[in-house]
């Protein structure tokens, strides 16, 4: 049954990264838009998050849960010694969707609109900000569980170059994420496919300079980031398919061919994600001065037992109901 467990922690997680980090890249992707072209990206975005962006924090959700009831200690120690990220976190999630849902469903077309874009995209860099500043803060070995004061307990386990770098690694990737998702929206309009096909291209520059500036602030900081995803056979392969899918990957852009590019790209996320979670399984939080806590050693196995049962029954339910909802939006045209 923990293996169950497991399995429902890493797809969960997995899918909250592809499908919020979609949704959270339609803004990014917004921002860094010419302010002519923002209006229309805008437009194309709603049309492609439609069918996701109701459900995917329940991936989220079903983390925190499990997380909670699973891995007591480890959810206690995360939540206890990154609040301060994990609450900017929570105000982006509130303050994407309620700008989200304004902005589009709003009777009176006003001043406000410019309000809830402004929150909108702002909202959209923040969350993946912080979310890859709590994954960066979770590996650094930088918690600290017997502080001497305030800034140690609370501040210095995340206020730190490596996790903040990672964190704008993880708005790079969300935006290379809903970049690619809006070139198959763009239909036969050939000026805006051409344009999102350049901001794929932005988008994936960003993500390969800022892993490498990731790789070399880790091991200034002694972390050895290289070392585990080139450690062992399973990550070492995922992190070479997914350098070698770059070439096909620029080769389709600059002929400026659209198939597979989804895939290809879905393939490198599912890479990358693979190698990193392999690599660190099963000492998933680093702690100062520790051995770190193991998800092996951190379940209670009767509470595991229970959870597992429970999530079993709860996917018979909640995937036909999420499926139809995505088959439901994806049918709407919000435009």
């Amino acid at each position: 049954m923990f293996y169950i467990v497991l399995a429902f922690l890493w797809i969960s997680t997995f899918l909250y990264v592809m499908m919020g980090g979609a949704d959270f890249g339609a803004g990014i992707v917004e921002f860094f838009s010419r302010k002519r072209a923002k209006d229309r990206v805008g437009k194309i975005m709603y049309q492609a998050m439609g069918p996701i962006w109701e459900a995917n924090h329940m991936w989220l959700i079903l983390v925190i849960v499990i997380l909670f009831v699973g891995f007591p200690d480890i959810y206690t120690t995360v939540a206890t010694y990154l609040y301060i990220p994990l609450i900017a976190l929570l105000f982006g999630i509130i303050a994407r969707g309620t700008a989200f849902g304004f902005r589009h469903y709003d009777a009176i077309q006003d001043r406000m609109q410019t309000l809830y874009t402004k929150i909108y995209v702002y909202s959209c860099l923040i969350t993946p900000l912080f979310l890859g500043i709590i994954a960066g803060s979770i590996v650094s070995g930088k918690i600290d569980t017997q502080p001497n004061n305030f800034m140690d307990a609370f501040i210095h386990p995340w206020f730190d170059f490596f996790p903040i770098l990672v964190g704008f690694y993880t708005i790079a990737v969300f935006g290379f994420i809903a970049s690619i998702f809006i070139i198959k929206e763009t239909g036969e309009n050939i000026e805006e496919k051409n344009y999102a096909i350049d901001k794929a291209k932005q988008m994936n520059i960003m993500c390969i300079l800022l892993a490498g500036m990731v790789f070399i602030v880790a091991r200034q900081n002694q972390i050895p980031l290289a070392e585990w995803l080139l450690g062992n056979p399973v990550s070492l392969t995922c992190v070479v398919l997914c350098s070698l899918s770059l070439i096909w990957l620029w080769y389709l852009l600059l002929k400026k061919q659209t198939y597979f590019l989804r895939i290809i790209a879905g393939s490198q996320i599912t890479l990358l994600f693979t190698a990193i979670t392999y690599s660190l399984y099963p000492v998933i939080v680093r702690i100062k001065n520790s051995d770190g806590l193991s998800l092996v050693a951190s379940g209670n196995e009767k509470s595991i037992n229970y959870l597992g049962t429970a999530l079993l029954l709860g996917s018979i339910f909640i995937m036909p109901s999420f499926v139809y909802l995505v088959y439901g939006f994806s049918k709407k045209k919000f435009w």
